[in-house]
């Protein structure tokens, strides 16, 4: 049960208190007790070079470098030029004490680099008795991190505060069905007309039936995207954009692109494209191009999209558009992207390499992340400044005085999605979010589509670890396999066609080896399964 504590007490008293409970002499160093401060060099990578870093000394984070005695000099890179940054980096041997943030390191790169990284599995047990807690607590998190050969080499994450419809939902243009005088759609059938209206008459009111678009889309890995939105009322969940893999209705892992259901869809979109309700520009605009439809100045221009929040994705025109109510699909059900456990539970957001001189030390202050009021400022900034803790032992988190959303402020204050955390639900019930800003959105419109959540249909996989040779073969077999499959559905969508080639395309695609990537995945996923239930 958790023991609900101040900022105060959690400072002055040390790791002695925990999030699940209350650990007496746990042996960690105060700063008084310390003379000499060791340094740590952690690297951590930023999406944008726009968001401050300054939280990194500030705050919780420095609160916490104190608490245990330690300096951190954190080593900042930028997403844009990381992949350069990174090989040099893993080249040249010259490492940082310790990786921060799943966005660092890939399994590839992990497991092409095993020498460098220390083995956590006996050190977690000695030194994360948070960790050790909230694994028990959760057992997803210990499955998410554990090695095929049963060991640990990275600290996972369970983010806080999240909705149970964890994903993108559909959102409509409610002033175009005003406008039409249409209903909202709740079937398939329903939709299509209405999409099919949105394009061919004058939704949007400017006097040029030809402006309207009622889906569109960005180039690059399209399938992968549709896949898990625009196509959801098939049940087409894959929680990966890069394998497009998913769970049967019997928890068995599918390749999407090959399933009866996909294919049933991919006859829908053609329909959808020869109405002229996908973009012409579908498959070949850059995404800054599709966004700018969605938020075109004087009204946007898309009558339908999917994203995690309206403003996310139409920005000033989020006012535009409502959350739909999950729409029934041809089979009767109303499908949800459930990927909890793939969003929001990972591993890789800590790695410690063999450079670290005392990484126990180094863990013992990471293990401070898996408790409640740390996880709080993690993800959304440091008490006072981003979050109020009220005297009746709530919290609140707070609206950024700066004018700007409740969603950059957070990446520009905390480490957001990226780090160590974990929160437990009873600490979560005392923390609320303001209702007009990103989360606090998404957790208000969840009451729309909660109860479509389920394990019993199509969801997509959790994350899951690879042999080295396994991680070879995916790489391999994957490079044609997805190739292939984005083009046939490109061909598919403009052209037609799928009913007469499905046959000699699914033969292609196990001449190419999807059988054996399946097989593979397979193997993965029952590893998963073994460790979770260990």
């Amino acid at each position: 049960m958790t023991k609900k504590i101040s900022r105060r007490d959690f400072l002055r008293g040390g790791a002695a208190v925990l999030a699940l409970g209350t650990m007496e002499g746990a042996g960690f160093a105060t700063t008084a007790q310390v003379e000499e401060k060791p340094t740590y060099t952690i690297a951590t990578v930023r999406w944008t070079d726009t968001w401050p870093t300054d939280y990194l000394y500030e705050g919780i984070m420095q609160e916490l470098a104190d608490k245990h005695g330690i300096n951190i000099e954190w080593q900042v890179y930028y997403n844009s030029d990381w992949n350069e940054q990174k090989s040099l980096l893993l080249a040249s041997g010259d490492l940082p004490d310790a990786f921060f943030g799943s966005i660092c390191l890939t399994a590839t790169d992990v497991s092409q680099n095993k020498p460098f990284f220390v083995e956590l599995t006996d050190l977690i047990d000695e030194y994360m008795p948070n960790l050790v807690s909230v694994m028990e607590e959760c057992p997803d998190l210990r499955a998410v991190c554990t090695d095929r050969d049963g060991k640990i080499y990275s600290l996972p994450k369970k983010l806080p505060l999240r909705p149970e419809v964890c994903g993108n939902v559909l959102y409509i243009n409610q002033d175009w069905l005003d406008n039409l005088g249409l209903e909202t759609p709740t079937t398939l059938d329903e939709l299509t007309a209405v999409l099919k209206a949105f394009a061919a008459e004058d939704a949007d009111g400017d006097g040029d039936a030809t402006s309207e678009i009622g889906y569109t889309n960005s180039a690059g890995s399209v399938l992968s995207g549709d896949l898990r939105n625009i196509m959801f009322p098939f049940g087409t969940m894959v929680s990966r954009a890069d394998n497009y893999m998913g769970l049967n209705g019997e928890g068995t892992p599918v390749f999407m692109p090959i399933e009866e259901n996909y294919k049933s869809a991919v006859v829908w979109m053609h329909d959808l494209y020869e109405s002229g309700v996908l973009d012409p520009e579908y498959f070949t605009q850059e995404g800054s191009t599709a966004t700018a439809k969605r938020q075109a100045e004087g009204g946007s221009k898309v009558g339908l999209f999917t994203g995690w929040t309206a403003d996310a994705e139409a920005g000033v025109n989020a006012s535009q558009f409502v959350a739909l109510e999950a729409i029934e699909g041809p089979d009767g059900n109303r499908y949800v992207e459930n990927a909890s456990n793939y969003l929001d539970i990972s591993d890789r957001e800590l790695l410690i390499t063999t450079k670290c001189e005392n990484p126990e030390k180094l863990l013992a202050w990471a293990d401070d992340f898996y408790t409640d009021l740390v996880s709080l400022q993690t993800f959304y900034g440091s008490i006072p400044d981003c979050v109020a803790e009220n005297e009746d032992g709530t919290y609140e988190v707070l609206v950024p005085e700066d004018g700007s959303s409740l969603d950059t402020s957070a990446w520009s204050n905390s480490m957001r999605d990226f780090g160590p955390k974990y929160m437990t639900d009873e600490f979560a019930a005392l923390v609320s979010l303001p209702e007009d800003q990103g989360d606090g959105i998404k957790l208000a419109e969840d009451e729309i589509n909660a109860q479509y959540v389920t394990t019993d249909r199509n969801v997509g996989l959790p994350v899951l670890q690879y042999t080295d040779d396994e991680l070879s073969r995916i790489n391999t077999l994957g490079i044609d396999i997805y190739s292939y499959c984005e083009a046939q559905y490109a061909h598919w969508v403009v052209d037609g066609g799928v009913e007469e080639e499905w046959d000699s395309y699914v033969e292609q695609l196990k001449k190419m080896g999807v059988e054996e990537l399946i097989s593979i995945h397979q193997d993965a996923y029952d590893a998963y399964l073994e460790n979770k239930e260990a």
